[in-house]
């Protein structure tokens, strides 16, 4: 029974390629939140081609819905157009400042909005907690 030692492994090591993977992902992030915003255009200008064809409702049995409907639309657009926005620039930042080992608590929290975004948004937001919080990596941000 003469079994060999486990290999010795250096967290250190392990941690880089964990903090690269990271950044990366969160640079995956960034895009998805680009074609978010390109399916949002998408969208609105498909819903307005469709409400403001007046050729479209004349054969209907019922009346074209008011204007008001499309203009709370228009609204919930534009909060879902700088939400996608806003978690974009702070995917970019964290991803950024994981990169160069810089403002770990500010990527804890953009991880912590990360898990919004189900289900992508909050694995990379848990894995990224758990990254973050370990000890050997908050010495490497020390250091």
């Amino acid at each position: 029974m003469n079994q060999l030692p486990p290999p010795l492994r250096d967290q250190r090591k392990i941690d880089a390629e964990h903090l690269n993977l990271l950044s990366i992902f969160h640079f995956v992030g960034v895009g998805l939140a680009g074609l978010g915003v390109l399916f949002i255009l998408l969208h609105y200008t498909m819903l307005q081609a469709v409400f403001s064809n007046d050729k479209l409702w004349q054969n209907q049995n019922q009346e074209p819905l008011p204007a008001e409907f499309f203009e709370i639309f228009k609204w919930l657009y534009v909060v879902f157009a700088v939400w996608f926005v806003g978690s974009g620039i702070l995917n970019l930042l964290a991803g950024l400042f994981i990169r160069a080992r810089k403002h770990r608590t500010f990527c804890l929290i953009v991880s912590g909005v990360n898990c919004m975004h189900f289900p992508l948004g909050t694995t990379l937001g848990v894995f990224t907690m758990i990254v973050l919080l370990r000890d050997s990596v908050r010495e490497l941000y020390e250091t």
